[in-house]
């Protein structure tokens, strides 16, 4: 599969797209040593990175929320918690498992890179819009 950030997952906030495209680089490098046969202590380590990042860029998302007193705040952090369970238990998966599997790339793929697809193109889009109109209010 092919993990790219693109276009449409641009949000406009300089901060946002920075860290997706982290964030994206990572997820696409861990698919990556997942389909080029890669080994277990690799796919582990490459998780574990993916979900140290994912903790900072989820926690500075609601930082920015709380300053602005967003809205939407408890439901996009709702989904920032199950995000976090997904990837503990793609965790578990790996651990259990001797490699990343044909079934743990699905996961991957499912779990985590259509979640986040969609996470970034709605909920961070909207977060996004809101900063941008309520700017210097």
């Amino acid at each position: 599969m092919n993990v790219v950030f693109d276009n449409s997952l641009v949000t406009g906030n300089e901060m946002i797209d920075g860290q997706h495209k982290e964030l994206i680089g990572k997820i696409a490098k861990l698919v990556e040593v997942c389909e080029q046969g890669g080994g277990k202590l690799e796919a582990i380590k490459m998780l574990d990175y993916l979900s140290e990042y994912t903790d900072f860029h989820f926690g500075e998302e609601e930082k920015l929320q709380e300053e602005i007193s967003y809205p939407a705040m408890e439901g996009h952090k709702a989904q920032h918690a199950a995000f976090k369970k997904a990837v503990a238990e793609l965790h578990e998966m790996l651990v259990d498992e001797e490699g990343p599997t044909e079934a743990f790339v699905a996961a991957v793929n499912k779990n985590v890179v259509d979640w986040l697809f969609d996470h970034i193109k709605n909920m961070d889009s909207a977060l996004a819009s809101y900063v941008q109109e309520n700017a210097g209010k």
